[in-house]
């Protein structure tokens, strides 16, 4: 069983069938060669141009349930994108007003390397909005503090014979997660999947950042279409964040019409509450406290050796 790709219409909307094969094909190219395993992204500052969109109703491709709060985001090109790897990473954009903190949630197939497609709010934040596209400076964020506790999503269709999870609130770029021991491996609508299940739960999910910092969450139910939150945090910049148990929140949604707007949504996504029982988690020390030396790799890496 495999996982449905989460498209959005941006992807349908500029350079039709030929621009998505060719789009897809990369993205399969970048998940055999073994994503996962990226490099640290470079901290360097990079320069560009940014654009604006609304996404509507919809999340977008990193398949986020719901879009942030303070409605500070990014879409990225494919390179950037690189099939998910930049998904919930932080990037500080720098325009002719000043400056602005944005999460990964997109995909933009017509973006080339540097041009950023924010949200309508990030783009009047540091720029006109009636300029349209501005000239901006931006970088990867590898100390982002996320704006709660670690989360975990079960994909709808997830059963005790294949599962796909979803982690939120982890800021910097993930390397690996692995569930009750089994290595799974991310597909480019950010999910992270393990072919052959890993039985019915409740499961141990061992989560590592590209800079070493791991966290382990245990108590994650087998209960697709459900976002359960958990206490942990993923350390960021230092190792020993905080630890402990507390009830695990759920969420259930379920797709329903988008409804049209400017820039074609993705599926608007609705939510009622549903109790499930307690979750822990642990932190396990960082490999390393020190920053990463700076790579040519920009943003999310598409492969390593």
């Amino acid at each position: 069983m495999t996982g449905p790709r989460l498209l959005s219409p941006r992807w349908l909307a500029a350079g039709g069938a030929v621009i998505l094969a060719a789009v897809l094909g990369v993205a399969l190219v970048l998940q055999n060669s073994g994503s996962a395993c990226a490099a640290p992204p470079s901290t360097a500052a990079k320069t560009g141009k940014a654009t604006f969109y609304d996404l509507g109703s919809g999340t977008g491709n990193c398949s986020f349930p719901s879009s942030p709060a303070d409605d500070l985001f990014v879409a990225l090109g494919p390179d950037q994108y690189s099939a998910g790897a930049a998904c919930g990473t932080y990037l500080d954009v720098t325009g002719p007003k000043g400056k602005v903190r944005v999460k990964v949630t997109d995909s933009c197939p017509e973006c080339d390397t540097g041009h950023l497609d924010l949200s309508r709010t990030a783009f009047k934040k540091i720029g006109a909005e009636v300029a349209g596209i501005i000239p901006i400076t931006y970088k990867t964020v590898t100390t982002a503090s996320a704006p709660g506790p670690i989360s975990v999503r079960v994909k709808e269709g997830s059963s005790q014979y294949w599962l796909a999870v979803l982690i939120d609130n982890h800021a910097t770029q993930l390397k690996s997660v692995t569930v009750n021991g089994k290595t799974t491996h991310r597909e480019d609508y950010n999910y992270w999947v393990n072919d052959g299940g890993a039985g019915s739960g409740p499961f141990k999910i061992k989560i590592t950042d590209v800079y070493g910092h791991s966290v382990t969450v245990s108590g994650i139910k087998l209960s697709p279409s459900t976002t359960q939150k958990t206490t942990a945090r993923l350390a960021t910049g230092t190792s020993g964040a905080a630890s402990g148990s507390s009830p695990v929140e759920s969420v259930k949604t379920k797709k329903a019409t988008p409804k049209p707007t400017k820039s074609s949504p993705s599926p608007v996504v609705s939510s009622s509450a549903a109790p499930l029982p307690e979750s822990t988690a642990t932190v396990e020390p960082a490999a390393t406290t020190e920053q990463p030396a700076e790579t040519a790799v920009d943003l999310a890496a598409s492969s390593c050796k």
